[in-house]
């Protein structure tokens, strides 16, 4: 081997600097554990939130101090979090999720609320064919728009033709020319909501957020890995940042209103059944109702889910004009938009606006209740002071030391707020973001110098900070809603961690004891390099700051079994030459060379290199972390086993040591064999029709178990105190849901994944929250003392509570299918593309492929026979692709060992072509083999040891490994043999 000086230091400066980018995530590590051991230290009350704010604390505390001290210069605990290898949501905790820029919200904004039928009717039906197309929104109105236009042109006055858009769009401009405008304005729009949603998590604080565009699709990504306060998180990326200064009526103005509207809405219910008068708030409203008897049930009327705060002097004027318990706000607002009861309000209150604090508190008695306001209103519902005056926003302390946000207004917004104070002297005036009042003070004089805050009396520093940065970030063009969003809890997350740190170990230490076992001292070298390609291969994601996942884990650990094959085709060729009485020197130059061992090497990690590109290309999130590790460790293990083993194996023939390249145990193995394979392929066709026929018999009656991610819905994650049944939870959870949700033990037996579709074609974060509070009230019975707060996740739980939730809306569930379909399509056109351009003969092509489909059917066959009672999750979703490519390519990897063999057999020997073809089998067969045990060992470790959220993909590709081996064999070479037959044929 030439060069090997410069190949030597290349390997020691590669580790060199591979070892040096990772001692900053143990660095890292190391002052995060003891950030933790501080916080459980100081966490008195075993609480998780403020366990977390502990953590935080001391990491503020220590982040711009020195923790490295290399002489020449200094890295501070930031300097080295920044340079840590990054860890992804399954093993960090966190939140990921792909937001949905309302495109609908943007075309009615462009058209300043058109009230124009054709307009309105086009957004309608757009909406209704969303749900079951991949088109986007803009291309479906477009289409509806068109089919009812008529003589309405898109320009229209009432449309888009308004004086704002009459710079881009003339009046009478045809309909082709108006969409590429607002084709223009939306990606604008998208872009601006992208920019302000990176500002605020820039702001946040998570450490190695990633956030993307989606293409043009109005889609964002975010994933905030190490994110605990998941409710804070979900805010402050929805939140549209609408703010707002409106004027207030008082208490006393609505007063009479409410008492009127009290009795019109009591004859209203007067039908309905009867409530208890303890659920009353007590107080003032006894005597609003005039109740004088000790009966235990009153009549439903408004006060009872409204409690009025009635003023009974001049000291009791309040901007609150009542308040409700927080799971009766719907009931309130249903009530006072009524016909009958909007029909009672006098001139002065014709506008008003009831619009609910922004934060419960707890009553007396413990109920959770919210502050209502009346907001003086007006025809247009245009608030006198919008956000866009504010300059700046910061989160302060008042003078008792109480945290509000400053605001800083520009020159328009000071004499508009300096006008609105003048005019309310005495009065109350409301400060409103996205329609939640923040405050409501009473003005004692004019406020001149545009500077202004929001205060309340229970706000915490950590809201003042959000909403200071979302006044920073600025207002969100249209309203962002999460279609689809992952939340893994820290304590899943370390559970995952160790589970993979356990799979870890022991498949490497299968590995390495099999090669010793098979191969003796050569074994050792192999060892050696495929322990320096582990390093390379953290190395690079460190330096790289990739981002690693628990399916990359599983990349890195499939490929260390698949990095040994290179070895055992080097080594099963210098056992041939040495077979064929060669010296070592020379079978060791052959196993090397081109025309021994690295050319079948070559092509064989490309096929898989092109699988793991097709990967990353289509695939999202962890599959995206799956793909770069396979790819970084096809080229990492490509460079070890030829170079670094070449290395040692030269060093130890040119000490003349005595290599065999086998033990007193595997010698012998594999050797001598001669079945004749073609001649059996008949029966091996028998054998897998009757397999294909069986699965797809299976796939088309009992069908596949979808995930979440092709069905949509929403997936749970829910840790018990006790060993729970999925049946009788399923029963419970029917009467709150309406329909038995699917619930299966998940890993432990105090482990459930309740999965439901319940509700799932509704938006709004308020759903969100809702379902996952029906949730808990089903579950409540199992829950012991588990406050509903505990049971959310995002944090450490110590108890029971949601470790995980995954939530798809059926339209992005849709394009994930569509991906999902091109991901595998595309990588058999490509692989056939590149086997036809290797080989130059259809016939391997075609072998090649129909020996995948093979082993893609028989693999899908054995899910849809198996899953309904497999005690883990055998769901067809993103995982299970990334599993059936992976199959994919290693089938080709197999297959084209053999094919090249077989080329090499064509063309260097003569006899006849069904004779070549056996022989090429029979002497790959021991590296054929020998791969795939080594393969299976590493999966099966992960199996058994590994996390259950990757049981069903290891499933998989364990299944796939078995199946591909057999079809390599026994389907494509078989294949191939009888169509290149008919090409000689037909030539």
């Amino acid at each position: 081997m030439q060069n090997k000086g410069l190949i030597k230091l290349f390997a020691i400066l590669f580790g060199l600097v591979s070892l040096y980018q990772l001692s900053f995530t143990f660095l890292a590590t190391k002052v995060e554990n003891d950030a933790a051991a501080y916080a459980k230290n100081m966490d008195k009350n075993n609480n998780a939130r403020e366990k977390a704010a502990f953590e935080k604390k001391y990491l503020d505390s220590v982040a711009n101090k020195d923790i490295i001290d290399l002489g020449v210069t200094k890295y501070t605990y930031n300097d080295v979090k920044d340079k840590e290898m990054n860890l992804g949501l399954d093993l960090k905790g966190g939140i990921n999720a792909i937001l949905q820029v309302s495109v609908k919200e943007v075309l009615i904004s462009l058209s300043n609320d058109s009230k124009n039928e054709v307009f309105n009717k086009a957004l309608a039906a757009a909406d209704e064919r969303q749900k079951n197309s991949n088109s986007d929104y803009l291309t479906l109105f477009f289409e509806e728009f068109e089919k009812i236009a008529g003589k309405t042109k898109l320009s229209d006055p009432s449309i888009f033709g308004t004086k704002a858009l009459s710079e881009k769009i003339s009046l009478n401009e045809d309909n082709a020319t108006v969409k590429e405008t607002l084709q223009e304005e939306i990606n604008s729009s998208i872009g601006t909501a992208f920019e302000v949603l990176r500002s605020r998590i820039d702001k946040f604080g998570v450490t190695q957020p990633n956030i993307q565009r989606i293409g043009t699709s109005g889609r964002i990504q975010i994933e905030l890995p190490g994110a605990k306060d998941i409710e804070r998180v979900t805010k402050l990326i929805t939140s549209k940042a609408e703010l707002q200064f409106w004027e207030v009526h008082s208490n006393v103005e609505v007063q009479n209103f409410f008492f009127e509207a009290n009795a019109v809405v009591a004859e209203m219910l007067k039908d309905d059944t009867a409530v208890e008068k303890d659920t009353l708030k007590k107080g003032n409203i006894d005597d609003l109702l005039g109740e004088t008897t000790d009966s235990t049930k009153v009549q439903k009327n408004l006060f009872t889910y409204l409690f009025p705060n009635v003023a009974q002097s001049q000291q009791q004027v309040s901007s609150l004009v009542g308040q409700a318990r927080v799971l009766d706000t719907a009931t309130v607002n249903n009530l006072l938009a009524k016909k009958e009861v909007r029909a009672l309000l006098p001139t002065e209150l014709r506008y008003v606006k009831f619009l609910w604090d922004y934060k419960s508190e707890k009553g007396t008695d413990g109920t959770e209740l919210i502050g209502l306001y009346a907001i003086k209103g007006n025809r247009n519902d245009v608030a006198p002071i919008e956000g866009d005056v504010i300059l700046d926003a910061a989160q302060v302390f008042d003078q008792l030391n109480k945290p509000e946000v400053s605001m800083t207004m520009n020159s328009t917004g000071t004499k508009q707020w300096a006008k609105m104070t003048a005019d309310n002297v005495g009065k109350f005036v409301a400060v409103v973001l996205d329609n939640y009042v923040y405050t409501a003070p009473s003005v004692n004089q004019a406020i001149t110098g545009g500077r202004t805050s929001i205060s309340g009396g229970t706000m915490t520093i950590a809201e003042a900070e959000d909403i200071a940065t979302v006044l920073k970030a600025g207002k969100l063009p249209a309203a962002a809603r999460i279609i689809q969003a992952e939340v893994v809890g820290p304590s899943l997350g370390q559970q995952s961690i160790d589970a993979s740190v356990n799979s870890f170990m022991i498949a490497i230490c299968l590995v390495l004891l099999w090669m010793i076992f098979y191969y003796g001292k050569a074994g050792i070298f192999s060892n050696i390099a495929l322990v320096v390609n582990i390093l390379f291969i953290f190395g690079i994601l460190a330096s790289f700051n990739a981002v690693l996942t628990l399916p990359g884990i599983a990349g890195i650990i499939l490929t260390i079994g698949m990095s040994v094959d290179a070895n055992v085709i080097i080594f099963e060729r210098i056992k041939e030459g040495l077979a064929a009485k060669m010296g070592l020197k020379q079978a060791v130059e052959e196993g090397f060379s081109i025309k021994g061992a690295l050319s079948a090497i070559i092509d064989a990690n490309i096929t898989t290199l092109l699988t793991g590109i097709i990967l990353y290309v289509f695939g999202t999130g962890p599959i995206k972390g799956f793909a770069l590790t396979l790819m970084i460790g096809i080229a990492t293990s490509l460079f070890t086993a030829v170079f670094i083993t070449r290395l040692l194996v030269d060093s130890a023939v040119n000490k003349k040591m005595n290599l065999t390249f086998n033990t007193n145990f595997s010698k012998g193995w594999f050797t001598n064999i001669n079945v004749a394979f073609i001649r059996k392929r008949k029966v091996a066709y028998v054998i897998s029709s009757t397999l294909v026929i069986i699965s797809l018999v299976s796939i088309f009656t009992i069908g596949l178990k979808q995930g979440v991610d092709f069905k949509g819905g929403r997936s749970y994650v829910v840790r018990f105190d006790q060993e729970m049944t999925p049946t009788k939870v399923a029963q419970e959870l029917k009467s709150v849901f309406g329909s038995a949700p699917e619930v299966k033990t998940y890993g432990n037996a105090n482990q459930l994944k309740i999965t439901t579709v319940y509700r799932i074609d509704e938006e709004g974060q308020e759903v969100d929250e809702e379902i996952q509070e029906t949730l808990y009230n089903g579950l409540k019975p199992y829950l012991a003392k588990t406050s509903y707060e505990n049971f959310k996740p995002g944090f450490e739980k110590q108890g029971a509570g949601i470790m995980s939730f995954l939530k798809v809306e059926p339209t992005i569930a849709d394009d994930i299918k569509t991906s999902a379909l091109y991901s595998v399509i595309g990588s058999l056109l490509i692989v056939f593309l590149y086997i036809l351009l290797r080989f130059r003969k259809v016939s391997f092509s075609i072998g090649a492929v129909a020996a995948v489909f093979h082993d893609v059917l028989i693999v899908l066959g054995v899910f849809s026979l198996t899953y309904t009672f497999m005690p883990f999750d055998m769901e067809i979703d993103q995982s299970f692709i990334a599993a059936i490519l992976t199959v994919v390519g290693y089938s080709l990897n197999d297959t084209v060992i053999i094919f090249d063999r077989i080329r090499e057999f064509t063309n260097e020997r003569r006899g006849k072509h069904n004779e070549l073809i056996n022989s090429a089998i029979n002497l790959t067969l021991g590296r054929t083999i020998n791969t795939s045990l080594t393969t299976l060992l590493v999966l099966l470790a992960i199996f058994f040891f590994g996390g259950d959220s990757i049981k069903g993909f290891m499933f998989a590709l364990i299944v796939g490994i078995v199946v591909g081996t057999y079809s390599s064999i026994f389907v494509a070479t078989p294949i191939m043999y009888d169509t290149t037959k008919k090409e000689d044929k037909n030539s």
